[in-house]
């Protein structure tokens, strides 16, 4: 049976229609896009450490450049608008360059479309509210049980932590909004769209779940054992996705999931001390 049946039975019984030789994202350009969008960050930060690297070392003495760019970019104002910058120019970017390869797929509720349509019912968003508290916190539980006592770190949180008060809100933003859009379209969309040309639903669901955790592994500083909450989340959405015949419940759930996880920013500058 073909993996398509497997999810008859949770989407709309609408069947895609395509243009004449198009099949959906194959598992190549899906991986294509996925490193693109990771790509692009890493470009648009670089160029932005170059740039004002430069202008900070403009009318310094060349003896003290060396000690002068490395104070710059290690200020957290940098950092996090060297973060919003990336992410604010390979989100869109990623977005269009998926519009404009698929626009057909955009709006069609069951693989391989996209899902950017409304969820078969309004119950779906406040399961994934739920889904969005309740993943880190299980998640959480499985973390520690593995981590022996050890601390996961995150990049972001430590990011967030240092940034001034000003800049925390337009990052969180960006993080609860912006990035969850985007990667729920690469990793539920795309990608899920992909691996169900070529196997069965749980397969898919568990190749794309443990794909974005190991993606994520450098924000955990290469900490395993933070790998089964990301995979529990991603497993949470995938759901999501395929039950609700919608992408947005699941841009939903990443995003209160990542609220969850940016909300020390604040709560650690009204502590006593």
């Amino acid at each position: 049976m073909h993996a398509m049946d497997d999810t008859s039975g949770s989407l709309p019984p609408a069947l895609p229609v395509f243009p004449a030789g198009e099949r959906g994202p194959g598992l190549g350009i899906a991986a294509g896009l996925i490193a693109t969008y990771f790509g692009l960050q890493i470009a648009v930060g670089s160029l932005f450490v170059l740039v004002f690297g430069v202008i900070a070392l403009l009318g310094q003495p060349a003896q003290g450049h060396d000690a002068m760019m490395q104070s710059v970019l290690h200020r957290p104002a940098m950092q996090a608008l060297m973060a919003m910058l990336s992410l604010g120019v390979a989100a869109p970017l990623t977005l269009l360059l998926a519009r404009r390869k698929w626009p057909w797929l955009w709006s069609l509720a069951r693989p391989p479309g996209f899902g950017f349509t409304p969820p078969r019912h309004a119950a779906y968003f406040a399961l994934a509210v739920l889904a969005g508290l309740l993943a880190p916190l299980l998640g959480g539980l499985l973390t520690d049980l593995l981590a022996h006592g050890r601390t996961v770190t995150q990049d972001i949180q430590q990011l967030g932590s240092n940034t001034p008060l000003g800049l925390r809100i337009p990052l969180t933003l960006v993080v609860v909004t912006v990035g969850p859009l985007v990667e729920e379209l690469l990793f539920r969309g795309v990608l899920l769209s992909a691996l169900l040309r070529r196997c069965r639903v749980g397969w898919a669901v568990a190749l794309t779940s443990l794909l974005f955790a190991l993606i994520h592994l450098p924000g955990l500083q290469f900490q395993w054992y933070g790998l089964p909450d990301l995979t529990l989340l991603a497993l949470l959405l995938a759901w999501l996705r395929l039950h609700s015949g919608s992408i947005w419940p699941a841009v939903l759930a990443h995003g209160v999931n990542n609220l969850l996880a940016v909300l020390p920013w604040f709560v650690a500058i009204n502590l006593p001390g």
